[in-house]
C-alpha cells in the first residue's frame, strides 16, 4: 500500500488524536487533554507559525509531522524546527517518515527557511538510522527547564 503525504485536515482529528496518544506512549509521557486540544487548534490555525502534514495510506492517516517556523540569531532567514514525527508501528519501514521529513524540507524551502532541525531521544535507534541519512547530527546536547506550571 502506497503512503502519500498531505496537509492535516480537520476531519483527521480522531485519527490524529489516536496517533498523538501513541506518540506520547512511545516517549513515556502523558500530556493533559488541554494541551492536546490547544495543539490541535494551533495546527489548524492559519495565523500560527506551526503546521502539520499527515501520512495517509489511502484509508486513514498513519503518521504525522509537526513543524514550527521561528526567528534565529544565527541567520537572517527563519529556521524550521521539526518538533514531532510519528508513524504507527505497523506502517514503519515503508518510507512514511522519510516522506514526512521531505515534506517539511519542501515547506521550509518554499518559505525560505535557512535551516531545518530536530531532536530525538538517544534511544530512538530506528529513527536515528533514518535521520543519519537525511541530516547531520550536530552533536549538541539538550538541556531543559520546565516551569512548575508545565510539570
Amino acid at each position: 500500500m502506497k503512503i502519500s503525504v498531505r496537509s492535516l485536515a480537520a476531519s483527521d482529528k480522531p485519527s490524529w488524536i489516536a496517533l498523538w496518544n501513541s506518540y506520547q506512549q512511545f516517549y513515556g509521557v502523558t500530556l493533559p487533554e488541554t494541551t492536546t486540544e490547544a495543539t490541535w487548534r494551533r495546527l489548524k490555525e492559519t495565523t500560527e507559525p506551526i503546521g502539520a502534514f499527515a501520512a495517509d495510506d489511502g484509508t486513514s492517516i498513519v503518521g504525522f509531522v509537526h513543524y514550527i517556523f521561528h526567528r534565529s540569531t544565527w541567520m537572517i532567514t527563519d529556521t524550521c524546527y521539526l518538533q514531532d514525527l510519528f508513524v504507527q508501528a505497523t506502517c514503519r519501514r515503508r518510507g512514511a517518515a522519510r516522506t514526512l521529513i521531505d515534506a517539511v524540507y519542501a515547506e521550509a524551502d518554499r518559505k525560505g527557511a535557512g535551516q531545518v532541525y530536530w531532536l530525538t531521544h538517544q534511544s530512538n535507534d530506528n529513527g536515528r538510522r533514518l535521520y543519519d541519512k537525511v541530516a547531520v547530527n550536530s552533536g549538541f546536547v539538550l538541556y531543559e527547564r520546565f516551569a512548575e506550571t508545565n510539570q
